[in-house]
């Protein structure tokens, strides 16, 4: 039976093991060995919103592992001119072994792995970013060593990146304070659902609007811009709402001293963050960055299981 990753929550049980299993893929490219256990295995990578990260990323990571990735926007295919979501599914399962989704809309992915016989993975929706999520906590295992009594804060808008992040520390027993403006928080299911994994995991997840409860003593202080993409119609407002939870050196200053920024990149400097914290020591947004490749290799073997 094929499985999907459209929610970080679809691979709770075997998050841990994934993450390990990319920093070994990391160790791997670095000691310049060769493994290609995907020889003649081909993704098909659909994009409706523009990508840096993850487009290369995935990319690399099937070209890394012997395979072949196809890039589509929907003005390369028939999607773009009225072809349906479940259609263009069931099409693309005869030709690859895998597909991978950038989606403006939660119902369309939720259709395409519907319809799709081969395993879907969600490159972003407007409901959750699981890949980078694994990604991120990749990067703290390998900063931090454990992940139990560690405290992550995120500062910023309750978007895709804060539900996986809030659902991903809840599974590995982190916990998760997000400082947002009010009326950005995450959704009330998500929050439900993270709280209630945090109880089996013996961790928290606290929803606040001060960003300085937030990060007081926190192990990682995380942010994301403020206007996401499909969001530009409200820029105006966002930006009145979050100015006073920009992530500067003033607010770092209630962290650990050790704590580690991160953040998902692209960053609006001078807006979600000051070029003095993404750029200080403390940062390891570019190692963070890498880490997508690594862990995506992980998560593509981990779903095709060659």
């Amino acid at each position: 039976m094929k499985k999907d990753l459209i929610s970080i929550v679809d691979i709770k049980d075997e998050l841990k093991e994934i993450i390990e299993l990319g920093i070994e893929l990391k160790m791997k490219q670095r000691m310049g060995e060769i493994f290609e256990p995907l020889k003649n295995k081909s993704m098909a990578m659909i994009f409706e919103k523009p990508s840096t990260r993850t487009r290369v990323s995935f990319e690399v990571a099937m070209t890394q592992l012997g395979g072949h990735a196809l890039y589509l926007s929907p003005r390369d295919m028939q999607l773009g001119r009225g072809e349906t979501i479940a259609d263009t599914a069931k099409v693309l399962s005869r030709y690859v072994d895998i597909i991978i989704y950038r989606a403006y809309k939660h119902e369309m992915m939720l259709e395409l792995a519907k319809n799709a016989t081969v395993p879907v993975i969600n490159a972003l929706d407007d409901v959750e970013h699981p890949c980078q999520i694994v990604a991120d906590l990749m990067t703290i295992r390998e900063k931090k060593g454990e992940f139990q009594g560690l405290k992550l804060a995120y500062v910023g808008d309750g978007n895709n990146v804060a539900n996986s992040l809030m659902l991903g520390s809840a599974i590995v027993g982190m916990d998760f304070y997000i400082a947002c403006p009010k009326g950005y928080e995450p959704p009330d299911d998500i929050v439900g659902m993270a709280r209630r994994i945090a109880n089996e995991t013996g961790s928290k997840v606290v929803i606040t609007h001060d960003p300085v409860e937030a990060v007081k003593d926190a192990d990682v202080v995380y942010t994301d811009v403020w206007v996401s993409m499909g969001d530009e119609a409200e820029k105006e407002a966002r930006m009145k709402a979050f100015q006073s939870y920009q992530v500067n050196e003033e607010l770092v200053k209630h962290a650990k001293p050790d704590y580690i920024f991160m953040h998902c990149l692209p960053a609006h400097r001078g807006y979600e963050v000051t070029d003095e914290v993404i750029d200080s020591r403390n940062s390891v947004v570019f190692d963070e960055a890498e880490n997508r490749l690594h862990a995506q290799k992980a998560i593509i073997l981990r779903l095709l299981k060659p």
